[in-house]
């Protein structure tokens, strides 16, 4: 049993090309809320599309490619995380050619703002420039960008990713995750033990919650 004093741990793992990852924290963020549970998150990298090129894909092609998505199964997935991300306030911006990007970049770079407390942050100033605002996240000085407007270091930044300096922690993690088991996203784990897979919604995540408080006495 866990002395309920001690915040409930909660590690994420995820990809920031990744739609129901934003949809699925998002629910979750809500009923954490709701529910006034003392939480810390910790984010974990996974790549969605690891072999990818860094000048990425356009989606329809990507997701044709890889699931056999019809274009009318295309529109419609596009139009429910649409409507799902308004219920949650965050705005998915599907333009025609929004492209998928190769994201070890962004985990290094989220690697390095965690050393300055910043990497909830900057996970989120991602999702909202990759899908809200189509920003190339491929791109070095984009990404270098994207972690001045929270207030790191731009050179930094750009330095960072310029020598990969993080390249083999960040696999090392990613692979840490995949021998746990976790083949896709998003992935959250309660107290280092209770694995809960893809967007959950509001009422379950509040539930499960409920179920974690009294586990934890």
């Amino acid at each position: 049993m866990t002395d309920q004093k001690t915040p409930l741990r909660i590690d994420i793992v995820s990809d920031v090309m990744c739609p129901w990852c934003v949809i699925g924290y998002r629910q979750l963020a809500i009923a954490l809320a709701a529910n006034g549970v003392d939480h810390e998150i910790h984010w974990h990298p996974f790549e969605l599309n690891p072999n990818m090129p860094a000048t990425g894909q356009d989606m329809r092609e990507h997701l044709a490619e890889k699931y056999r998505t019809t274009p009318e199964q295309s529109d419609s997935n596009r139009a429910n995380m649409v409507a799902r991300g308004e219920e949650l306030g965050f705005e998915f911006s599907f333009e025609d050619g929004f492209r998928m990007h190769n994201t070890f970049n962004t985990h290094q770079l989220l690697h390095w703002a965690n050393a300055h407390d910043r990497k909830h942050d900057l996970k989120q100033a991602l999702f909202t420039a990759h899908f809200t605002n189509g920003r190339d996240l491929s791109d070095v000085a984009v990404l270098a960008e994207i972690a001045a407007e929270i207030g790191l270091d731009r050179a930094e930044a750009a330095a960072v990713l310029r020598d990969q300096r993080f390249a083999v922690e960040v696999r090392q993690e990613q692979k840490f995750w995949t021998q746990q088991g976790i083949s896709g996203v998003p992935a959250v784990v309660f107290d280092r033990q209770h694995l809960v897979t893809g967007a959950q919604g509001v009422d379950n995540y509040k539930s499960m919650l409920n179920q974690l408080q009294k586990m934890r006495g």
